[in-house]
């Protein structure tokens, strides 16, 4: 099970990586400066690369559905793989852009944390303080058996 676990991690931590360079490249494409809060970038996004915005975010969640399926044997295994890999996507999203652009400057920075169906908004630390207590509670669960 670790050897998965920690394959999986790795998977979350690229894909995350991938995922703050092509938001670092949308924001200097679009011209939203660096310290801007996402909230405002998304009001100054045309309609249509909104719409270009959700498909590579529904796509991100395709790709760790998938991969959580052929990594589980049973569903059970398979939601707690897709939690666990969303984690480590999710914290390590953050870390690179912050890496890269110095965002979000402060854990009480609001951010768009999905635009489907429609904006979600909150404060960074709610993501990464869910992501923390999940990948927490899936440590607990594998050192007790529970799949």
């Amino acid at each position: 099970m670790l050897p998965k676990l920690l394959l999986l991690s790795l998977f979350g931590i690229a894909m995350a990586h991938l995922e703050g360079v092509v938001v670092v490249y949308l924001r200097k494409a679009l011209g939203i400066l660096e310290p801007e809060p996402n909230t405002e970038a998304i009001e100054s996004i045309g309609k249509k690369y909104l719409k270009t915005e959700m498909t590579r975010e529904a796509a991100t969640i395709i790709m760790l559905v998938v991969i959580a399926i052929l990594a589980g044997s049973t569903w059970i295994e398979r939601g707690i793989f897709f939690l666990w890999t969303f984690a480590f996507w999710d914290l390590f999203y953050y870390l690179s852009l912050y890496i890269l652009i110095r965002w979000p400057p402060s854990l009480k920075t609001i951010d768009v944390l999905f635009l489907i169906p429609r904006p979600w908004i909150a404060p960074v630390w709610f993501p990464i303080g869910v992501s923390s207590l999940t990948i927490v509670a899936v440590v607990i669960l594998s050192l007790l058996k529970v799949f």
